[in-house]
């Protein structure tokens, strides 16, 4: 047994030193893309045709996070999804104080709620004779989090040990930076949407991805698991709570460093059953994908020219990201298979995000497809915001919060 456990560790060591490896090299890539100002002229190419179909898969793409995951135990994931709609869109309407105060916290409330009966269910021994997809599904206590988790563990840079650099595992994750520029170039459109911004202009979409880039390569200096994208769940949060402030953002980020550091707190929260978030994600990820619908209004929704790109680009971008998936062997591999394994990997990863079949099918067809009337593709409205100086509500939108813009070189503005 202590072998085993021995030869489990040293697995995941290796492994964690693989990743590291990985996302340091590929963080490069949205530095470069995002600082150099590629991905900025990349969006110019962008339409309102082209958002609502990218904005919209953004959400639906992640459609398996939703009603799936919530059917692994039905009794914790449905009452959450029922209670979250009623104390948020019914309730709040019966007093005006009570609209104020539901509408922002009802999730909260709502998670609480569901989390206790959660715990109580799992004291109670209802899941003890479970099956273990079951228990791992609808128990508080699974994987013994709050036993196992440290009081306090400060990351520090290679923790794990030297990074391991390997070619294919690096082509691998370079798909996945790019998929990663891809989604979160949609989730922010969204988020602008939902807080009533102006479109993001060119050099914001840059600057998001290069600083996308430099959060990458610290995460593969101290060892996560995880890359950096912009969050859709907290998109959709904000269309659903109606909070947009930076300063809700900036203390959320204190406490996500508070709970990484002190293990049993975050073990705490991470005892949350998985379907409870599944509720959430049904709402807050269908809020997203209807913001990208909405970016039709732009653009001549009654042109056939139209019709054709959104159908194409919608129904491509679930269509092919599912042929992906399905067909991923039970080893890994994807369906392009050639003598170039990195080629093979920088591929199957792309063409497995829908959002980003999104992006480079709608962008074909948008800029190929010739269209009666400029206006009929939404340029006219468009233009201003691809310019920092195209609209005088861009600098309250989407300058550096501290003044930080006056300490750093204009082009990193």
């Amino acid at each position: 047994m202590i072998v085993m456990a021995g030869a489990c560790l040293q697995r995941f060591v290796h492994s964690m030193r693989t990743i590291q490896g990985s996302m340091i090299v590929s963080s490069f890539l949205n530095i470069i893309l995002g600082y150099g100002r590629a991905w900025g002229e990349l969006t110019r190419f962008f339409s309102p045709i082209v958002v609502v179909p990218v904005v919209c898969l953004v959400g639906l793409g992640l459609f398996a996070r939703g009603f799936p995951l919530l059917g692994n135990c039905v009794e914790i994931g449905l009452p959450m999804l029922i209670l979250l709609m009623i104390c948020q869109q019914y309730l709040k309407r019966i007093h005006s104080r009570a609209h104020l105060i539901l509408e922002r916290f009802a999730l909260l409330l709502c998670i609480g709620i569901v989390w206790a009966f959660a715990a109580i269910l799992t004291v109670s021994g209802a899941y003890n004779n479970a099956k273990p997809a079951t228990k791992q599904s609808c128990r508080t206590d699974r994987s013994f989090l709050m036993s196992s988790a440290p009081w306090i563990k400060i990351p520090y840079p290679f923790q794990w040990g030297t990074p391991i650099f390997r070619a294919s595992h690096v082509f691998g994750m370079l798909g996945a930076a790019l998929v990663s520029s891809a989604e979160s170039t949609g989730t922010s459109f969204a988020a602008a949407r939902l807080s009533g911004a102006t479109a993001p202009p060119a050099h914001v979409l840059s600057r998001s991805i290069g600083l996308q880039g430099i959060g990458m390569l610290l995460e593969g200096l101290f060892g996560s698991l995880v890359g950096t994208t912009a969050s859709v769940e907290n998109v959709g949060l904000l269309g659903l709570t109606h909070i947009g402030s930076r300063r809700v953002v900036q203390i959320s980020t204190a406490f996500m460093i508070f709970f990484s550091i002190f293990g049993k707190f975050g073990a705490f929260f991470a005892s949350i059953p998985l379907p409870i978030f599944a509720a959430i994600y049904c709402i807050l990820l269908g809020i997203v994908a209807a913001s990208g619908i909405t970016f039709i209004q732009f653009a001549n929704s009654n042109s056939m020219r139209n019709i054709y790109v959104l159908g194409v680009s919608l129904f491509l971008g679930l269509s092919i990201p599912q042929y992906f998936v399905t067909s991923r062997t039970f080893d890994g591999h994807g369906p392009v298979r050639t003598n170039a394994v990195w080629f093979n990997d920088i591929l199957n990863t792309i063409f497995s995000s829908p959002a980003t079949v999104a992006i480079i099918v709608g962008t074909l067809l948008d800029n190929t497809l010739e269209a009666n009337h400029v206006e009929d593709r939404g340029i006219p409205w468009w233009k201003p915001f691809q310019h920092s100086k195209g609209d005088v509500r861009t600098e309250e939108f989407y300058s550096y919060p501290l003044r930080i813009n006056e300490y750093l070189p204009s082009r990193f503005l």
